[in-house]
């Protein structure tokens, strides 16, 4: 009594549907790599080897003519501390990232930390990678 197999198994494997996937993946990535803005301000940062993983709530910038901003928004210097309050509230546990190009005086620095300690918020000074 031979057995004998009905279905053939195919060898081949055929490519066309995961060149498909791979293909809408790399317009998914392109298109929402795109969308994302971290800062629109051009600032160069201080270089540091050490990197925190915090994730600030809000930015506070300095550019290197004294313009200060709050996300993308110009402001004046005495603008800075109500819209943080504003912003942050009450939460102690919320972190701001402080951009400042390294051409910026530290004195300008430290009267924008001096609000954050006053309010006490935690600050984070963005820094680049070496």
């Amino acid at each position: 009594m031979a057995l004998k197999s009905r279905s053939k198994i195919n060898p081949t494997f055929s490519m066309s549907s995961m060149t498909d996937v791979i293909f809408l993946l790399l317009i998914f990535f392109m298109i929402t790599s795109t969308l994302v803005h971290p800062t629109a301000l051009k600032l160069l940062l201080p270089q540091s080897p050490n990197q925190t993983a915090a994730k600030p709530l809000t930015t506070v910038s300095i550019t290197r003519n004294l313009d200060y901003y709050v996300e993308d928004q110009r402001v004046s210097f005495s603008q800075i501390e109500p819209l943080l309050r504003k912003k942050v509230g009450q939460n102690p546990d919320i972190y701001i990232s402080l951009h400042v190009d390294e051409n910026v005086p530290i004195k300008e620095v430290v009267k924008v930390m001096n609000i954050a300690k006053r309010n006490k918020y935690k600050m984070i000074l963005a820094t680049r990678a070496r």
